[in-house]
């Protein structure tokens, strides 16, 4: 179809008439533009020739900074700006984008949780694995499935085919059950289980029921008259405070503990990540969940707070208390969506 520039040039029209004078105008469209669409847009828009770029679909979100570099975008605003900018370097953008477009592997992995209809609601976490994939050569197939409605005779048909598994954050009871038998699956299978915020939560709980032998283990968050609140308020809570203001938030740091899985993959002892919750691991139940085999893998610098958990003699079997997809970026996945996603290829390999 032949491109129109009558639209655009509306556009600006009405601009002007506000008493606003684009100094570049951006075109987006599906398919490169003709020079005539350029030359008429910058005559009847009054803009400099090379201030009208084009803005092409592409297959990659990645690839748009190499395109509009390509149509000289920056140094048109720097020049426009009167800024003295050295030319970019995208070498290591370029080399992203190169290796997003030739994955040789995919790896299946279930996202279980109660928001799952809308995958916006774990963009970071999607992303963040994303990025794991593109410094593994991997793409990423996401099962998104509603924890609701695994059940006892459901949820091992529904978890069979899959890499690993991946339990991110959430508040309230909703889908609760279906979660701790994800986690069940994985412990009992060796699958590779990333337990993120509730996700850690969950697999403290499973494990405190079908390890331990505490049966009524719960979350003071979901059961307040439980028993064994495995997961409660942290210490200096109350119940009488207003909810609202009890989230720990923001960024706490941790200091791992030697030769576990969390060390190997940061790398180091004392880490800084990022928090957004109201339950914490209770600490009268550190002795009978470590003496059956559950390793706290970090702490709080003083002790007090359990941040990290994880099973020794499985791959990869972790849950922390903070949010480390929101430290992950497109050219520098995050240590532990990386160690998940390579022990996920791992378990592939070996089926």
């Amino acid at each position: 179809d032949e491109h129109k520039s009558k639209p655009t040039q509306h556009s600006v029209k009405e601009l002007q008439g506000m008493g606003i004078r684009p100094d570049i105008i951006v075109l987006r469209c599906d398919e490169p533009l003709e020079e005539s669409i350029f030359k008429k847009i910058s005559m009847f828009c009054n803009v400099k020739p090379d201030c009208v770029i084009e803005n092409i679909t592409i297959p990659y979100l990645y690839e748009a900074p190499l395109m509009l570099e390509k149509a000289n975008f920056s140094s048109v605003v720097c020049r426009e700006l009167n800024i003295d900018a050295p030319a970019p370097d995208l070498t290591e953008w370029t080399s992203l984008v190169e290796r997003i477009k030739n994955r040789q592997h995919v790896v299946h992995i279930g996202l279980v949780g109660k928001y799952v209809q809308l995958h916006d609601a774990y963009l970071s976490v999607a992303e963040a694995m994303r990025h794991a994939g593109y410094t593994l050569d991997t793409d990423i197939d996401i099962n998104w499935i509603d924890s609701e409605q695994l059940t006892k005779e459901t949820y091992e048909d529904r978890l069979k085919d899959l890499d690993g598994i991946i339990v991110p954050g959430g508040f309230g009871g909703r889908g609760i059950e279906g979660m701790i038998l994800a986690a069940k699956y994985a412990r009992e299978n060796k699958l590779p289980y990333f337990g993120i915020c509730l996700g850690m939560q969950i697999a403290v709980i499973e494990y405190a029921r079908h390890v331990c032998g505490i049966t009524d283990a719960h979350s003071g968050e979901f059961d307040e008259i439980c028993k064994n609140k495995v997961i409660d308020f942290m210490p200096g809570q109350s119940e009488n405070i207003d909810k609202g203001g009890t989230l720990r938030l923001g960024a706490y740091p941790c200091i791992i503990t030697e030769g576990t899985t969390m060390e190997r993959c940061y790398g180091t002892n004392e880490i800084s990540e990022r928090h957004r919750h109201r339950y914490e691991f209770n600490n009268d139940y550190r002795d009978i969940l470590t003496e059956n085999g559950l390793v706290l893998s970090g702490k709080s610098p003083d002790g007090r707070l359990v941040e990290t958990v994880e099973l020794s003699d499985r791959p990869f079997y972790v849950g922390v208390q903070y949010h480390p997809e929101f430290k992950s970026r497109p050219n520098k996945a995050h240590p532990l969506f990386k160690g998940f996603i390579e022990a996920a290829l791992k378990k592939q390999a070996e089926k």
